[in-house]
């Protein structure tokens, strides 16, 4: 197992570590019964971070960011030298802890997507790992809802008999969502975004060689253009950018100079 802890990549702290390190944290929170956000970042969920200062706070208060993204994991390796063989991609994480999940005992909720979504999606992991057990489901209200919403989600959840949850609200609403209510679960809150939509069978991945070669972004491109051409063709090329800067050593990017929330967005 790698786990070598966090480092900085433009001001976001990100975690070198494998994915049997990965599911063996989120095993052992969810065991203990102890909070803990989690994400997997590729180059826009970086930049999510560091174009936005509050968000940049957030981020660097998970307790495990892993590279979702090829680029992220060379830039850790040419900046940090972690060495680390392979990415730890959103979807194939949410397997795994799935895995984990079914062989130790441990329920899971799903929140977010539609509830088309989310069904064919817990249909499809309890055909995969028969022994899951799937404590409940939510989908999103795609709105923000009131404080008295949230609290009535995170009772449901809570009194669910879960142990993990994993929320499925697209970046960075999902990471907005893990951070506010991380406490309150009192359990591992795995942010995993397209996971729910691939692994539902409503999206399709990438072909794994373009995956390896770092392409995915370019293969989500073509099958979504006009949502997605400002996150890859302006985000991709800035995230180069001010990777250069920070090899070079020509700008410091400080991970203590987020800006804390002064109140909750209560994405649901």
């Amino acid at each position: 197992m790698i786990d070598r802890g966090k480092y900085n990549l433009l001001g976001i702290l990100i975690n070198a570590i494998d994915y049997d390190a990965a599911v063996e944290r989120i095993a052992a929170s969810a065991q203990a019964g102890r909070a803990m956000a989690v994400s997997a970042l590729a180059v826009h969920g970086v930049m999510t971070g560091v174009l936005d200062e509050v968000h940049h706070f957030r981020l660097n208060q998970f307790d495990l960011i892993t590279p979702d993204g090829q680029p992220v994991r060379w830039a850790l390796n040419l900046l940090h030298q972690t060495g680390l063989p392979d990415r730890v991609y959103g979807p194939t994480l949410t397997l795994k802890v799935c895995e984990r999940a079914a062989r130790d005992g441990l329920p899971i909720y799903l929140y977010g997507s539609q509830l088309t979504v989310i069904r064919r999606f817990a249909e499809n992991l309890t055909n995969r790992f028969p022994n899951l057990q799937i404590a409940g489901m939510q989908p999103s209200r795609f709105r923000q809802v009131t404080a008295e919403e949230m609290s009535e989600i995170v009772d449901t959840i809570r009194t669910s008999g879960a142990k993990i949850t994993l929320v499925g609200l697209g970046c960075p609403r999902q990471e907005v969502w893990a951070y506010e209510n991380r406490k309150a679960l009192s359990m591992p809150v795995l942010a995993v975004g397209a996971a729910f939509d691939f692994h539902a069978g409503t999206l399709s991945q990438a072909p794994a060689w373009m995956q390896q070669v770092g392409l995915e972004w370019l293969f989500r491109l073509v099958k979504e253009p006009r949502r997605l051409w400002r996150r890859y063709l302006l985000l991709n090329p800035l995230f180069s950018g001010m990777f250069f800067l920070q090899a070079a050593r020509l700008r410091r990017f400080d991970p203590a100079s987020g800006t804390p929330p002064t109140n909750d967005t209560r994405y649901g």
